[in-house]
């Protein structure tokens, strides 16, 4: 499959020919497809071009140590019309014991065929490396952007969250892919909080009092340090959850450094015991309206714009809140939630969003439910065979 061109011929459209991006040409044309395709959409917000061109490995980036990806561009008469990207990670399949590939950056007209010609590059790709499933999508695993939007195209995502048109479903379904799993967006607004359960504060205050619990914020002079702590604490405590793969200690330190200046560290809220940290609720404020006002490009001056007074960012997405194995279901998530919404009162944020939730983490669903907030998006994982055409 490397290096040749797939073909895809169709009674009511021109030929569709689909080619491995090897070019800096071909690189530039993949990064810069969605601003076609996108164009009059009030909805998307383009991507930060540096972080892509890492993602996709133009640019190094640590997950490609133990991981090979190659995109494909789909073009008609000389015009890009549809990209997608092929994945193989490595540890993904050696813990799960799997021959599974991935799939991730997918974009496309709204023609069948295309993608049709699009999932045929990458099937045959990840047959070429004994690859005998595929999931996606994966931009490029479940530890960065993920899933397609299925419900909830009328609004905006927040920060590092996806959005697609609602045909893409179509599109994928079409191409023998069928759902794996669910995540879930919910939405609050901090008017909510006045409404929270007596039981729920309940619950925190007596697991507070049992393990003596210890809540603090994140510190920036120990930044990369607490940052590390906190990519630890998500690894540990997500070992069993569906699908999750751990970082390695080279992604945990690449990740540290690119949150350096996104971070605001009262929304960052940590809970330990006995001196020991134990979990962490990790929020990001919504730099979404930003990165549109700056194009996605950074230089030469978009960064001063997208970092100015971070506090002063009326939206904050919560990205996850995390407890160490021995303490899960003891209640620590709640006293790291009271502590956060004593944070947020006390800030300029009005509405924050709970994502992404997996469909199959009925807990956490449930106390969110409870507390009031609103499932607002729905995302979906794909699993498939390589070998269906």
């Amino acid at each position: 499959m490397d290096g040749v061109a797939v073909i895809s011929d169709s009674a009511d459209t021109a030929k569709i020919e689909v080619q491995p991006v090897g070019t800096r040409r071909q690189r530039n044309e993949f990064i810069q497809l969605p601003w076609k395709l996108y164009a009059g959409d009030p909805n998307w917000v383009p991507p930060l071009i540096g972080q892509q061109r890492e993602l996709l490995n133009f640019k190094a980036h640590p997950f490609y140590n133990d991981a090979e990806i190659q995109t494909f561009l789909a073009y008609r008469q000389g015009e890009p019309i549809g990209r997608i990207a092929a994945i193989v990670n490595h540890a993904h399949n050696r813990q799960a014991g799997e021959r599974r590939g991935f799939f991730g950056f997918f974009e496309c007209i709204d023609d069948q065929p295309t993608a049709d010609a699009l999932f045929l590059a990458v099937r045959t790709w990840l047959a070429d490396r004994n690859m005998e499933h595929i999931r996606g999508p994966v931009n490029p695993s479940l530890n960065y952007e993920c899933g397609l939007l299925i419900d909830g195209f009328d609004s905006a995502p927040f920060f590092l969250m996806t959005y697609n048109p609602p045909y893409y479903v179509r599109l994928l379904e079409n191409v023998g892919l069928y759902k794996a799993q669910d995540m879930y967006a919910f939405w609050g607004h901090i008017d909510m909080l006045s409404t929270l359960d007596e039981k729920v504060a309940f619950i925190a205050q007596q697991s507070q009092e049992r393990f003596n619990v210890h809540v603090r914020q994140l510190d920036v002079n120990r930044f990369r340090e607490e940052v590390e702590m906190f990519l630890d604490i998500y690894n540990r405590s997500l070992v069993a959850t569906w699908g999750f793969v751990p970082m390695s200690n080279s992604e945990t330190k690449h990740m540290a450094a690119g949150l350096r200046r996104l971070i605001v560290p009262e929304l960052t809220q940590i809970a330990e015991i006995e001196g020991q940290p134990v979990g962490v609720a990790f929020c990001l404020p919504d730099f979404n309206p930003r990165i549109k006002e700056i194009n996605g490009r950074l230089f030469p001056f978009g960064f001063i714009k997208l970092l100015r007074d971070r506090r002063s960012i009326p939206r904050v997405r919560l990205i996850s809140t995390n407890v160490i194995p021995e303490f899960q279901r003891w209640g620590i998530s709640l006293v790291l939630l009271r502590s956060l919404a004593f944070k947020i009162l006390q800030s300029k944020v009005q509405e924050v969003e709970f994502s992404w939730v997996l469909e199959s983490n009925s807990l956490s669903r449930a106390s969110l439910e409870r507390g009031g907030a609103k499932l607002t998006k729905t995302y979906r994982l794909y699993d498939g065979s390589v070998l269906a055409q």
